[in-house]
């Protein structure tokens, strides 16, 4: 259940994020896990998101928290001097600074919190009204910021990487100990953790994201239809209900071999990961999720700037890439990975390896840095 809305004269904070088929879901989600908690804190947050296809309007309102949704894009958008991402902002840099910068005049907001590809120091600069400071939410150190406040919660990521990218005097939260999650993963940890002990396997979570474009949640069932080893396992499919293969999921699910149910629009993650033995997912935020639980992974990329980190996982040894959905030969790698004989202490190893990279309480630490405290463990990085 939500906290109660906080008083009129508690401070503002506006977020621009987005979520579409494109983009995926994960921004506007991991946004709405750390403005739950500052709501808490006593903010009052407000979102600001593009009308695009597959957006969360709904869900965000039905968080509780107030949205102006702009216009749906009416041109195509062309950047060739913007950042790489610039495409899913939808429209024009200029014209979504204007119009978001209108709804920060009307807001008068202590902090505007960014979660967005598509925009650099161009549009921050545009954007920002007197007297506001700026959060910079990134995974990529692609491109340069006007911002106050940088999170970017990559394992291995440190705050060199944003030097000349960022002013100076920026604070950088780098590292996974800063990732955002819901606190019942943290609640839920102890418990999972002192239950993974002496585990083999006998369930499967798969979870490509909310959105699953590609639809890379069949061709896993379809590797493992065919797989053997797989063959007495459960396995349970997490989909978000706008993935546009839902309905495909669902029909090859009633004919595989095993056991398969196909949980859609969850609320209760980290029981379903706690319960888990092995989890076959993409990289973002569920990586720290299942980090949190010790869940074992094997992961499957889906997108090019996922690549980067799910290398660091892997070579970190805490899950293991199977490599990207476009390779032609991470389904034998699955298939091997599950027939081996040494499976059994593989997760054990990867299990220890995961937990030990995160605790599950970053967005704790976001939430101190917002409110100024100093009291808090700033560019470093937890090895496992």
């Amino acid at each position: 259940m939500s906290a109660a809305p906080p008083s009129y004269d508690a401070p503002q904070i506006v977020i621009r994020a987005d979520a579409s088929r494109d983009i995926g879901t994960g921004h506007v989600m991991r946004c709405l896990t750390l403005a739950e908690q500052l709501r808490r804190t006593g903010y009052a947050v407000h979102f600001v998101s593009r009308d695009l296809p597959g957006h969360l309007g709904a869900r965000i309102q039905a968080e509780g928290f107030k949205l102006r949704l702009l216009p749906a894009p009416t041109e195509t958008v062309l950047a060739p001097d913007g950042p790489a991402h610039a495409v899913w902002a939808g429209v024009p840099w200029q014209v979504d600074a204007d119009q978001t910068r209108a709804v920060m005049e009307a807001t008068s907001p202590a902090w505007l919190i960014v979660d967005h590809y598509a925009f650099d120091a161009r549009w921050q600069k545009a954007t920002l009204t007197q007297g506001t400071r700026l959060m910079v939410w990134d995974d990529l150190a692609d491109r340069p910021h006007a911002c106050d406040l940088l999170l970017d919660q990559n394992l291995g990521r440190t705050a060199d990487a944003y030097a000349g990218l960022v002013p100076e005097g920026c604070r950088i939260l780098a590292g996974p100990q800063f990732a955002v999650l819901r606190p019942e993963f943290a609640v839920a940890r102890p418990q999972a953790l002192e239950a993974r002990t002496g585990r083999d396997l006998r369930r499967i979570t798969v979870s490509m994201g909310g959105v699953d474009l590609p639809n890379a949640t069949g061709q896993v069932l379809s590797v493992l239809a065919q797989t053997r080893a797989a063959h007495d396992l459960e396995i349970e499919v997490i989909l978000g209900s706008r993935a546009p293969a839902i309905d495909a999921v669902r029909a090859q699910a009633e004919a595989m071999p095993q056991t398969v149910e196909v949980a859609v629009d969850v609320t209760d993650m980290a029981v379903r990961m706690a319960r888990a033995d092995l989890a076959i997912g993409a990289v973002g935020g569920t990586t720290w999720e299942r980090c949190t639980l010790g869940l074992p992974s094997l992961l499957l990329t889906i997108a090019e700037n996922q690549r980067p980190a799910a290398q660091k996982i892997h070579d970190a040894g805490a899950a293991h890439l199977l490599g990207d959905i476009s390779d032609p030969d991470w389904g034998a790698e699955l298939a091997r990975w599950l027939a081996a004989s040494d499976r059994a202490a593989r997760m054990r190893v990867m299990a220890d390896t995961c937990a030990r990279l995160y605790d599950g309480s970053g967005v704790g630490r976001v939430v101190a840095a917002l409110s100024g405290s100093s009291d808090i463990a700033l560019n470093t990085e937890q090895q496992p």
